[in-house]
């Protein structure tokens, strides 16, 4: 998987309207990146899970790896859950 930008993996190859993209998130890390492994996408978020801020963090960095506006993911599955799943647009 390409890697560009310190932490960031190109993601823009998922990229494709109505993909559904599921990621484990761990927030209170020491950095924000995203890290394709063999079970999957990893997110990890500096910022504390409470009120929102988490997942605001995570739709960011994705809409960054992803290479798209943020407007265009939506949090399908997990709004307070670990393992989410967004839908680009």
């Amino acid at each position: 998987m390409a890697r560009y930008a310190k932490g960031m993996t190109d993601l823009r190859h998922r990229a494709t309207p109505g993909a559904e993209i599921a990621l484990r998130v761990t927030p209170k890390a020491s950095r924000n990146q995203i890290v394709a492994g063999e079970e999957g996408l990893r997110a990890y978020v500096t910022v504390v899970p409470e009120n929102g801020k988490a997942n605001a963090a995570v739709v960011k960095l994705l809409a960054k790896s992803l290479g798209v506006a943020k407007s265009r993911l939506t949090l399908i599955r997990g709004e307070t859950a670990r393992d989410k799943v967004f839908r680009l647009d």
